[in-house]
């Protein structure tokens, strides 16, 4: 079943390009005709690329793995936000520092050091400091969150990531292209998807339609986290009952070795009592003569 229809594409406006003037001739494959000066999107290679990302992203949540999302568009940032808490994935929407993959070992030396002010807070040392020294612990904080808040559980590197307009994030897929990580990004017109291993041909201004093609992706991300607790609850069920039936094992071995036993007694009383019959029997014909 179609995750998407051609006419929501058109709806949400995901057909609509940059100017002709603007575009990149690497997207001409994904062009379907101009009109009005203005680039127009092939919709049918947009809902097949879809289809294709939101499969492959599904595979990879149902590893257990983690996609960052990426957009620091000021349309995108809380649409994008939103959607990757709902389904607990990291994400960036203010800006992207340079290293944040290449250098994750600071990155998450940063992190540490923002829950390190909370614990301050919490066991109350933070009450104890100066009130300029609470400010700047506190201004502090704000700006870490701000920037690291999305990725303050991502404790390793991301298997993929989400990209909204490649052109703007143009550092983290390079970043991402060092570390081999697969990448994920709506691409207009006026970008280059020749280094996006799933690139999705959609208008990434309209916030219509970064709406649409994210929410696509969170839907195949939902199906991968089902699966993957269905699986985890199917070899739960399956370990318990190898469990039982070793537990069950050793009972079941008793019972064989009573019965056998058992057996062996009646065995041993039958033989008795037949060696007494043969013993009376001699007796019994004296008597008689």
């Amino acid at each position: 079943m179609a995750r998407t229809t051609y006419e929501d594409l058109l709806d949400a406006g995901v057909h609509f390009g940059h100017l002709t003037r603007k575009w990149d001739p690497k997207m001409s494959q994904y062009i379907f005709m101009e009109r009005n000066g203005i680039h127009i999107i092939d919709l049918n290679k947009t809902l097949t690329k879809v289809e294709e990302a939101a499969a492959a992203i599904k595979q990879i949540v149902k590893s257990g793995r983690k996609v960052l999302f990426v957009a620091t568009k000021k349309q995108a940032k809380d649409i994008v936000a939103d959607y990757a808490k709902s389904v607990n994935m990291p994400f960036i929407t203010e800006r992207w520092l340079g290293g944040m993959l290449t250098n994750f070992a600071t990155v998450r030396k940063s992190i540490k050091k923002m829950s390190n002010i909370d614990k301050l807070t919490k066991d109350g040392t933070y009450s104890n400091l100066s009130k300029k020294e609470r400010l700047m612990i506190q201004r502090e904080r704000i700006k870490l969150e701000t920037l690291l808040g999305g990725i303050a559980d991502l404790n390793r590197l991301p298997a993929a990531l989400f990209l909204i307009d490649v052109k703007k994030e143009h550092i983290a897929v390079s970043e991402a292209l060092k570390l081999n990580i697969p990448t994920f990004a709506m691409v207009d017109t006026n970008s280059d998807p020749s280094n996006i291993d799933f690139p999705i041909p959609a208008n990434d201004d309209a916030t219509k339609s970064i709406s649409l093609i994210t929410s696509i992706i969170i839907q195949a991300i939902v199906e991968g986290l089902d699966e993957r607790k269905r699986e985890k609850e199917d070899e739960a069920e399956k370990e318990a009952a190898v469990a039982k039936a070793k537990a069950d094992a050793p009972e079941a071995a008793v019972d064989r070795s009573a019965a056998h036993d058992g057996g062996k007694r009646n065995r041993k009383v039958a033989v008795e009592a037949d060696a007494a019959v043969i013993d009376t029997a001699p007796s019994a014909e004296k008597s008689e003569e």
